[in-house]
């Protein structure tokens, strides 16, 4: 399988303070890599770097083949990214930030308003479409951040918490939905939600302290009967995995 995402050696330093250490993998087409990690494990920050947000202290990432610092419009035209927080500009209406978006990624006409006529029905927006951003519950600020990374149709999506705030029925339609588009892109989940994990990732990357400590199968690290939460604690506090 071609790789979509390629990391390399992928570090960034604050200071003496090494946030990501020496990050390397790769995500082929039709895979769902889950991110998990503990709170300041180098989860966002390692996302940043590969979407172009945030230079690299040493290492590179590549999106289709395109290097994040070498070609960055290139790279980021092949990737939709739901950062930390899903920020939006929260005095504008939910089509209306859509419909920006979209400007911003080329799109003029009837093209820009079968885009954003799409990312709302596939987050399901429509009820919402006219509202301010600034008066929606988190649980819809996130899914119109979400809207905004499918709006193109990227090869490759980079979805930092896609569920955070969504109640049961919403975290079940996103994951649904990350199914859906999964056979034709490579997609990265960065969350803390284990059971995120066994439910759409086919592969899962456990970080702490900035290292990667394990890149397996949900199916591989569950072996001889451990439950998921007890592989992440053990690897993440240190104890024998």
């Amino acid at each position: 399988m071609t790789a979509l995402i390629e990391i390399e050696g992928l570090t960034r330093k604050f200071g003496s303070f090494t946030a990501v250490d020496d990050v390397t993998f790769s995500v082929a087409r039709g895979e769902v890599v889950g991110f998990l990690g503990p709170n300041g494990a180098g989860k966002s920050t390692t996302m940043r770097m590969l979407a172009g947000f945030m230079l690299p202290s040493a290492g590179t990432a590549r999106i289709c083949g395109q290097d994040i610092v070498e070609k960055p419009i290139a790279a980021k035209r092949e990737l939709g990214f739901l950062p930390e927080g899903a920020p939006t500009y929260p005095e504008m209406s939910v089509i209306d930030f859509l419909s920006f978006c979209a400007r911003i990624r080329g799109f003029r006409g009837s093209e820009m308003d079968d885009r954003v006529a799409i990312a709302m029905s596939r987050t399901q927006l429509d009820g919402v479409r006219l509202q301010p951003i600034e008066t929606l519950s988190k649980g819809f600020k996130r899914r119109v951040g979400l809207a905004q990374a499918l709006l193109h149709s990227p090869p490759v999506l980079v979805l930092d918490e896609p569920t955070d705030g969504l109640d049961p029925n919403q975290k079940h339609e996103v994951r649904e939905l990350i199914r859906e588009m999964a056979p034709e892109k490579a997609i990265i989940i960065s969350t803390h939600i284990l059971e995120e994990v066994a439910a759409v990732c086919t592969r899962a990357i456990i970080i702490a302290r900035g290292r990667v400590l394990a890149d397996a199968t949900p199916a591989e690290l569950v072996r001889d009967g451990r439950s998921m939460d007890d592989v992440f604690r053990a690897l993440t506090l240190g104890e024998a995995a």
